[in-house]
């Protein structure tokens, strides 16, 4: 592919990207929602894809940055601490609104922090003893966030906290509807366009840290940490980066879901939520930008567009199957016959693929 095919692809993959929420917010909200989430969602892989792609660190709990994200957001930008806190009510007589040049560097550099916190005490371990530590660093700071009710309430523990400020900057604030002549552009669309915005600049950063020499050298410790290690390489502070960087996308992610939202509850942050997002990145292709974006995007709208599919199917057998479960079930079968049927997923790295294909033909000679 020439030069000039690839920006005129690159062009027509732009415009339908900005067009795509005007012409959805035609069919309703919903499906300019389930935009939204899947470029959350997006963001989110990304972010993993930089500890398990490039530095091939298995982690379980990355929903927990996402949860610290959310939840400095929520405080930050709702009425929960001037109410709880006179001190705080006294500091801020009109309520905290935070605006968003503040809440994207905070929520990047808290989650980076918990991120190299996270990272510290599992330099040592590989495979499966990393991701059951991570599980479980996932599953505290959900469990904190339902009991930082008392007693002292931080969190509003399992009511979590509502009436959080929407996403505003330059005067325009996204929890409401722009009127441009005659045409309405919805809050969800401006959210798109926000969200759009973030997806493309953590692209550009996940590529750049791809072609860097920091890149290459996560990608060295993936294949052989040892021999990584004989070389010079600073396997330590590395893995320490890796997990930092991943979680500042993980944070960044949870501060627009919570504006996004408007609510956040412990609820939101199982770790189901962590073993869907690990999903994406291996059922897109680990390591492959386009492929994790492509798993991403593919497994976040997938259960909500079954919803068209497994209603009729209930009707189908007259009620007795429910409809979630067939739902659920439904997305169960298509991720076993993608992976059957793409071992490596579904857009798998060019040099991953050639690296595996020669090490099967010496083993096969």
């Amino acid at each position: 592919m020439n030069s000039k095919t690839r920006l005129i692809g690159i062009l027509c993959a732009a415009v339908g990207l900005l067009v795509l929420p005007l012409i959805l917010q035609g069919f309703g909200n919903a499906w300019v929602r389930i935009a939204d989430m899947a470029l959350l969602y997006v963001l989110l892989s990304l972010g993993l894809n930089i500890v398990v792609g490039y530095a091939g660190l298995l982690d379980l709990g990355y929903v927990a940055f996402f949860a610290i994200g959310a939840y400095m957001f929520g405080l930050m930008a709702s009425p929960h601490l001037t109410e709880t806190f006179p001190l705080f009510a006294s500091w801020f007589p009109n309520g905290l609104h935070t605006p968003l040049w503040i809440v994207i560097p905070s929520a990047a550099v808290i989650a980076g922090f918990f991120g190299v916190l996270l990272g510290a005490p599992t330099l040592r371990l590989r495979g499966d003893y990393l991701a059951i530590v991570t599980l479980g660093f996932g599953e505290i700071i959900r469990v904190f966030l339902n009991n930082l009710d008392h007693p002292v309430n931080i969190t509003n523990g399992p009511k979590g906290i509502n009436q959080i400020d929407a996403m505003s900057f330059f005067g325009l604030n996204l929890g409401k509807k722009l009127s441009i002549g005659s045409f309405d552009i919805n809050s969800v669309s401006l959210y798109y366009y926000l969200f759009l915005a973030l997806v493309v600049f953590s692209v550009v950063i996940c590529h750049r840290l791809e072609t860097s020499r920091v890149g290459r050298a996560w990608m060295a410790i993936r294949e052989d940490e040892i021999a990584a290690k004989a070389m010079g390489i600073n396997t330590r502070n590395l893995k320490l980066l890796a997990f930092g960087m991943g979680a500042t996308f993980g944070g960044v992610s949870g501060a627009m879901f919570a504006a996004f939202q408007g609510f956040i509850s412990p609820e939101s942050f199982s770790l189901m939520e962590s073993v869907m997002i690990v999903a994406m990145v291996v059922l897109g292709g680990i390591g492959h930008l386009p492929g994790v974006i492509l798993g991403a995007v593919l497994l976040s709208a997938l259960p909500e567009v079954l919803r068209y599919v497994a209603g009729p199917l209930q009707n189908l057998s007259d009620g007795r199957l429910d409809a979630s479960i067939l739902r659920q079930l439904l997305i169960a079968v298509a991720m076993i016959s993608i992976m059957l049927l793409r071992p490596r997923g579904l857009w798998p790295s060019p040099d991953h693929g050639k690296s595996l294909g020669n090490a099967d033909k010496k083993e096969a000679a």
